[in-house]
């Protein structure tokens, strides 16, 4: 058990937190997505192959070890359908991907994160595509 791998958080503390977690947990999500822009603001480097993460949810509690097996830099416009479907939401196109997450990215949580009430994405804007596997569940999350 490697519960002292970098805390990986999925979306806000929440139901869709829950809902992110559950998936990685069953294994239907084997992917992520994630903006340049938040690993800068947060002066965090980019995830690498290789390394691992504990899944932390929504109260705090790691439950789970994910390891990073791909890191892609892509403009939003890039994104595949594969990548899609893998977050495990549910996506059965590009475009429902894209409206999901524009709207997460457009909330005004993220843009309080990022310290940018304006905060808007384009087709060039820079993300991240992750894709990782499940390494091991250490707890159920809570209910």
């Amino acid at each position: 058990m490697d519960i002292d791998a970098a805390p990986a958080y999925f979306a806000f503390p929440g139901p869709l937190r829950d809902q992110l977690v559950g998936a990685i947990l069953t294994g239907a999500k084997t992917s992520t997505s994630s903006l340049v822009a938040d690993y800068e603001h947060h002066d965090d480097p980019l995830p690498r192959v290789g390394e691992r993460s504990a899944v932390m949810d929504s109260q705090d509690r790691p439950v789970a070890i994910i390891e990073t097996t791909e890191v892609r830099v892509v403009r939003l416009r890039d994104v595949d359908l594969q990548h899609a479907i893998d977050e495990g939401e549910g996506f059965e196109s590009v475009a429902a991907w894209r409206a999901d997450h524009e709207d997460f990215w457009h909330s005004a949580e993220a843009r309080a994160d990022l310290d940018d009430p304006a905060f808007t994405v384009d087709d060039d804007t820079l993300m991240v595509a992750k894709r990782f596997r499940l390494v091991e569940i250490l707890q159920p999350p809570a209910a």
